[in-house]
């Protein structure tokens, strides 16, 4: 073979391997284009079919295509629930409003027919998009799960909020209450003071020893790593919920406070990780059912039970599954109560009348006796509890919650297409003047039987309604009248805020932007009988 056709043989061979070379890379240049062309072309066409199919739902001003309403929110909580507000009035009249987060729909809901239709089914039962943001956190608990695991999770904990199980935590309350008291015993006669974070800490001690069976003394330590993690976290998840720019994950952990919300959950996660694994380790006390130490056994937890909790094949939860459920009872446990017992204060504070309602109540249940509140006097604290109601009504702890829709159904005559989101904002649907006349005004007499009668189910819904109602309730129900009777049984209570002044703050929960400051003063025996 002549040097000529060697040569020429040679460089063909090595086109030849070049062209293999830059065919693989080019191949997978052509798969990631057509692939990124799909789905662009898929998330556009759902985009783009939920836009003309919710087209006809009323809307606020300013919507623009892909971006929405997403730049109109403030990000600061006063000012983005005071947004809130100001919508629901302007939108008072009309069924629904729409409004758009990016290419995300939701509709808003603040009327009992219209959230009746979304929370009276098992369809729309998944959470919208921005629990997401609890996951890192809470797992996929009762509050963040869904379908299957969520109606096992469901089965197996109902029966340890069973009211004869709840009545061994009286004990617990009762002591926390006492602490408290006496806490404030140094602030009464002294002029005003804010008493939120005295309630919160209270609040926080209680369910810290109920759910884990762990004491961590925050009335007396408030500045112990867990309980500011506990508030830390609250206030991480709730600020990316008003940022959707810092809802992709990749840009909240390298540009938003992704690390700082990484350091928190590993406090919070190595705390109740110890807890959980230190019980497991003393199972034979825990399952100890024919304990005659009738002391010890009312010292159970939830943790306690849930280590014992199986389910209907007989499977015991993983220590997973049930730190999961603990941190969910610590998230809700106690912010939520502790703000209904704040508000209450400062109602009672600013309508004397009604305190004293309550003071005479008290006398007739408890007299001159120091004694702790029992389960009998529970249910005789008929006015205290419509008390309770009236602020959850004025205040719900939970302003808004939001579900994902499950199918297409329509809303009052408006279309809403599957995966839109709800929100349900609960702090209006309690201003239907339909159902409560004057609404902003102070009344406990309205949940008394007889004027509660013919009012909707969902015109009043403070602990959510329907299958995903709070678990909890029973428990806040009973932790509000040990403590606020213990409160008002000693001091009488006035407030120094006017209902402007509030400016409440929409955040996971609603509080007052500046606390809530009262002055008190010690009960004697004469004004105890009055």
């Amino acid at each position: 073979m002549s040097t000529h056709v060697k040569l020429t043989y040679a460089l063909q061979r090595k086109m030849t391997v070049l062209q293999g070379s830059y065919t693989i890379p080019f191949l997978g240049v052509s798969i990631f284009i057509a692939a990124l062309t799909y789905i662009t072309y898929r998330l556009l066409s759902s985009y783009l079919h939920k836009w003309f199919e919710m087209r006809p739902i009323p809307e606020m001003e300013g919507t623009y295509p892909f971006i929405g309403n997403a730049l109109m929110f403030k990000t600061n909580a006063g000012d983005f629930f005071s947004q809130i507000e100001e919508l629901t009035r302007d939108f008072a009249n009309m069924p629904l409003v729409k409004l758009w987060i990016g290419p995300i729909p939701f509709v808003i809901l603040y009327h009992a027919e219209t959230v009746e239709t979304i929370l009276n089914t098992s369809i729309h039962m998944e959470k919208a998009y921005a629990y997401n943001f609890l996951h890192p956190w809470l797992g996929t608990g009762l509050l963040t799960s869904t379908g299957h695991k969520w109606r096992q999770r469901r089965k197996m904990l109902t029966p340890t909020f069973h009211f004869s199980i709840l009545a061994d935590f009286l004990e617990v309350m009762n002591e926390q209450a006492e602490i408290l008291v006496m806490k404030l015993e140094k602030q009464a006669g002294k002029g005003p003071f804010n008493c939120f974070n005295h309630v919160t800490l209270c609040a926080l001690d209680i369910i810290c020893e109920t759910a884990m069976g762990k004491k961590v003394y925050a009335q007396s330590n408030s500045d112990s790593e867990y309980v500011r993690s506990v508030y830390k976290m609250s206030d991480i998840v709730s600020r990316r919920q008003r940022t959707p720019w810092f809802w992709p994950d990749f840009v909240y952990n390298y540009f938003g406070e992704g690390r700082e919300q990484d350091k928190t959950l590993k406090i919070l996660h190595s705390f109740t990780r110890k807890v959980i694994n230190e019980k497991a380790e003393n199972m034979s006390y825990i399952e100890s059912d024919n304990d005659s130490d009738r002391e010890t056994r009312k010292r159970r937890a939830f943790l306690d039970m849930l280590l014992k909790t199986t389910d209907e094949e007989g499977n015991r939860m993983s220590h997973e599954d049930i730190q999961e459920e603990v941190d969910t009872f610590m998230f809700r446990g106690h912010d939520t109560t502790a703000a209904s017992m704040n508000w209450v204060l400062h109602l009672l504070g600013s309508h004397p009348e009604a305190q004293k309602k309550v003071h005479q109540e008290l006398q007739e249940v408890f007299g001159a006796s120091e004694q702790p509140v029992n389960a009998e006097d529970l249910k005789n604290l008929k006015y205290l509890e419509c008390v309770i109601k009236e602020a959850l009504r004025l205040f719900p702890s939970v302003p808004f919650f939001a579900r994902s829709i499950g199918e297409d159904c329509h809303i009052n005559g408006f279309k809403v297409p599957k995966g839109a989101n709800a929100i349900i904002i609960t702090y209006a649907l309690h201003r239907d003047p339909r159902y409560f006349p004057e609404p902003e005004e102070f009344r406990p007499e309205r949940f008394l039987p007889e004027n509660s009668v013919g009012r909707p189910p969902y015109a009043y819904i403070p602990f959510s309604a329907g299958l995903r109602n709070c678990i909890g309730q029973r428990f806040a129900m009973m932790e509000e009248k040990v403590i606020l009777s213990s409160i008002l049984r000693n001091f009488t209570v006035e407030a120094c805020q006017k209902r402007e002044e509030l400016r409440p703050v929409g955040e996971l929960i609603l509080r007052p932007e500046k606390g809530i400051w009262i002055k008190l003063e010690k009960k004697t025996p004469q004004t105890s009988s009055n």
